[in-house]
């Protein structure tokens, strides 16, 4: 970063390190005993899809490695925006395979040259009152955010600023509460 960058306020943007995913078991424990919000077991990657016979042998491969011999765990979706979401599903009590798997599928569309189309990646949690969460990767920035949805596309702000506290020791979040984009209706959620 030069003189005149810093002058400009401008900064570099920083790299994504799909390593900290590996972080969300360690922090799901955190989370479930200030909270009770506990794992679902599905968790999902969204990407904007790319033209082509490369990018569409990519997600069979993707599709292939994932699911397994007793059925898909899998599941492709476009959402209004268009983009697609890759739903993964394990046990609930398997967080750590499913982080595996989306990690899988983040390291090989980035590890494809298709890193730029990733925009997030999510892991569902679920009170014992059926209040849903999701914490979301955003992947362009390396951090992470809780998205807590109510009825009527609206947000329970209180329990995500919980969940920042609870889990921000265990997991990089962001800062700048504009970029907690809701996810409404994500596949995984």
């Amino acid at each position: 970063m030069g003189f005149l960058d810093t002058l400009l306020g401008r900064s570099k943007p920083v790299r994504p390190d799909l390593d900290r995913l590996f972080a969300l078991p360690t922090a799901a424990v955190t989370l479930e005993a200030a909270t009770g919000l506990a794992p679902t077991g599905l968790g999902s990657v969204c990407f904007r899809a790319a033209e082509g016979a490369a990018f569409a042998q990519l997600q069979r491969d993707v599709r292939e490695l994932l699911d397994a011999d007793d059925g898909p765990k899998v599941e492709l979706s476009t959402d209004t925006y268009g983009y697609t979401w890759m739903l993964a599903r394990q046990s609930p009590d398997e967080l750590a395979g499913l982080v595996t798997d989306l990690h899988a599928v983040n390291s090989t569309l980035e590890a494809n040259g298709f890193g730029p189309h990733l925009l997030c990646s999510l892991a569902g949690f679920q009170g014992p009152d059926g209040q849903r969460l999701a914490l979301v990767y955003l992947y362009k920035r390396g951090t992470f955010y809780p998205f807590a949805p109510l009825p009527g596309e609206k947000r329970d702000n209180a329990l995500e600023l919980q969940v920042r506290g609870a889990v921000g020791a265990d997991l990089p979040f962001e800062d700048d509460l504009g970029r907690w984009f809701p996810v409404w209706g994500a596949p995984g959620l």
